[in-house]
């Protein structure tokens, strides 16, 4: 049985995520500005693709690697930290650009749409850390079968990630307007997602909980 802590944690850090401008987020908002909110829940679709293809690579091998190289799940936490640390400097530096600055961009298809969505995602680094590195550390053998959880803590990241990104999809318009008359918020925005995300950082890298290694 996968354990409430291990839940929030991966809801935690999948919405530090989320809500931290990416690949994902920059494709999703460009089309919906563009083209429309329809164009923009289309390319959300090739995304959802997306999260399911790592959710089902990364499970269907997640034991049999924490059982084989338990050293490996030190080296890959020590790399999410990092890259937590690295999106939290890139939240908190000065001369951020907004991702809802309207762009010229030609129209798409709707197959084009989708695919472009898989593959922005499938090429995120964002995601591949989430999957690769973050969600594993919340699994123990203790709390029951590892592939179950993996699966369940992977839905939860995947739940978040597109209701957030459905959200900003539909307001992506209103968005673009609101902060193009108040740069000012979207200072504070990247000011409090970085130091979330920081603060992660800090608290993956510092986690002294063992691997899975025993049964």
């Amino acid at each position: 049985m996968v354990e409430l802590s291990g839940v929030l944690g991966v809801g935690m850090i999948a919405l530090g995520m989320v809500l931290t401008p990416g690949p994902n987020m920059i494709y999703l908002v460009s089309r919906s500005i563009t083209q429309g909110r329809r164009a923009g829940v289309v390319s959300l679709g090739g995304v959802a693709v997306g999260f399911l293809v790592y959710l089902l690579a990364t499970n269907l091998g997640l034991s049999v690697v924490f059982l084989a190289v338990p050293e490996l799940y030190v080296a890959v936490k020590l790399a999410g930290a990092a890259y937590l640390a690295y999106l939290a400097w890139s939240a908190l530096r000065p001369g951020g650009v907004s991702v809802f600055a309207p762009k010229d961009l030609p129209r798409d298809s709707p197959r084009r749409l989708f695919t472009m969505g898989l593959m922005t995602n499938l090429l995120n680094p964002k995601i591949a850390i989430m999957y690769l590195s973050l969600i594993p550390q919340f699994i123990s053998l203790e709390a029951g079968n590892v592939l179950l959880q993996g699966f369940v803590l992977g839905s939860v990241q995947i739940a978040v990630a597109l209701t957030v990104n459905l959200g900003i999809v539909l307001a992506a318009g209103a968005i673009a307007v609101f902060l193009a008359r108040r740069p000012s918020w979207l200072r504070a925005q990247r000011y409090v997602m970085g130091t979330a995300l920081g603060l992660l950082a800090v608290s993956v890298a510092t986690d002294t909980s063992a691997p899975a290694t025993s049964g």
